[in-house]
């Protein structure tokens, strides 16, 4: 819960992660250098401040033994602040030209106090080097007002939102004279963040900002059995396998099998980026790692064919209210163990090879294990399985926590699925 108040972005969530590995000893690989891999040593590459792949080399030659690799994404959808971002209207009110990022519910980001972070970019030695700067302003700078109810008395029976209408965030109201002010330096978002960042706001020369509630995770139910957090979807499986990778890497007898932790970025918008399942990224990482502990190609195919990979990405829980949207026999709930997922129209990579598999870690953990299949007039979304497919030659499941609420501004997952997930996940690196 604290590593997720922390991860108040896709960067946010990056920059957690490498520092708990640092902690632990793992050892940054810088891609522009030459790579050096020492006996019994353990690595991590970062791409673009937003995804990271983790190596903890196995006993075995990766040729022999593969990689055991677990996947996940940082980003989550929401509101990314545009460029030249504010609007001024009546009375010194200024509100913010957004974007929305990913398939969020738009209306659960009503009337709640909001925050900003993300990373700005100022001048470095040349051009082409930028110097990059993680921020989280950490404190209620704006709100997304919703209208009265007197204005619009069908709100409850079906409300269409338009995005650059209805949800541009309101950052307060503001004197003639200081309007005037912020405009000379560039608005007023530049000059908060300049402010934080003890900078002057004409040193700004970009930026990727996005919108989160600033609500910290909570546990709730009668008896605590719930989390309650924006970003669960799929920072928990990020933060199962970080979980799982550090406890696995402490260990003094490593495994035969090559330890992978990968994280990517913008799983929701479709993967198609540099930092993306869908581009080469992950392949180049692991053929590097590959060549330097076997210096043949030959050994980077057999090592592809020799692993395995779990796609982690959380899944569906059963709904009280909405018995009718799910599957009749195959709907996890919450607290009944991680799910794996199936498509027969092959939106993810599961196979009964891949469910077999998880099934028997499952059951070696002394895990439940569910299935999520969705109801066969609904159709579904896809994740990382079936795009790293197209890169490698990859046997593996999709799985996830059951959890209420996808994609909205908070959503709700199960304490012992977490749990469960991460003992899972030891077992699978065990």
């Amino acid at each position: 819960m604290e590593w997720m108040d922390r991860s108040t972005c896709n960067f946010a969530a990056i920059g957690c992660i490498t520092s708990e590995l640092d902690k632990a000893g793992f050892v940054r690989l810088d891609p522009t250098a030459e790579w050096k891999l020492e006996e019994g040593g353990k690595y991590y590459m970062v791409k673009n401040d937003s995804a990271v792949f983790a190596v903890v080399p196995g006993s075995a030659p990766v040729s022999e033994a593969g990689f055991r690799i677990i996947s996940s994404h940082s980003d989550s959808p929401g509101f990314k602040i545009k460029p030249n971002a504010e609007i001024y209207g009546e009375g010194g009110v200024v509100s913010l030209n957004v974007e929305k990022y990913g398939g969020g519910i738009l209306y659960t980001w009503f009337d709640r106090p909001l925050s900003i972070s993300g990373r700005v970019m100022t001048a470095g030695e040349d051009p082409l080097h930028p110097v990059t700067h993680i921020i989280d302003l950490k404190r209620a700078v704006c709100t997304i007002p919703h209208l009265a109810i007197h204005f619009n008395r069908e709100v409850n029976e079906g409300n269409k939102l338009s995005v650059q209408k209805d949800m541009k965030p309101v950052m307060g109201y503001f004197s003639e004279e200081r309007i005037a002010e912020f405009k000379k330096h560039g608005g007023v978002v530049k000059t908060l963040v300049a402010e934080e960042l003890g900078i002057a706001p004409e040193d700004i020369i970009d930026y990727e900002l996005c919108l989160y509630p600033l609500q910290k995770a909570v546990l709730t139910g009668v008896n605590e059995e719930y989390i309650q957090s924006g970003r669960l979807d799929d920072l928990s499986m990020a933060y199962a396998s970080l979980e799982a990778l550090l406890s696995a890497s402490d260990k003094e007898e490593r495994p035969a099998s090559t330890m992978v932790m990968a994280v990517f970025d913008n799983e929701e918008t479709g993967s198609g980026t540099k930092q993306g399942a869908a581009s080469a990224v992950f392949r180049d990482f692991l053929e590097r790692i590959t060549l330097l502990k076997d210096s043949s190609k030959e050994g980077f195919y057999r090592a592809v064919a020799s692993s395995f990979m779990i796609s982690a990405d959380d899944a569906h829980a059963w709904h009280p209210n909405y018995n009718e949207k799910f599957d009749p026999t195959n709907h996890p709930v919450i607290g009944g163990g991680p799910a794996v997922k199936i498509n027969a129209n092959c939106k993810y990579m599961t196979d009964a090879d891949g469910a077999a598999v998880f099934r028997a870690l499952c059951s070696k953990a002394g895990v439940k294990c569910q299935y999520f299949v969705n109801h066969s007039d609904v159709a579904g979304g896809s994740t990382l399985g079936n795009i790293l497919t197209s890169q490698l030659d990859l046997r593996g499941v999709d799985m996830g926590c059951p959890i209420w609420a996808m994609h909205s501004a908070c959503e709700t997952a199960g304490v012992e699925d977490h749990l469960a997930t991460v003992r899972v996940f030891e077992e699978f690196w065990s």
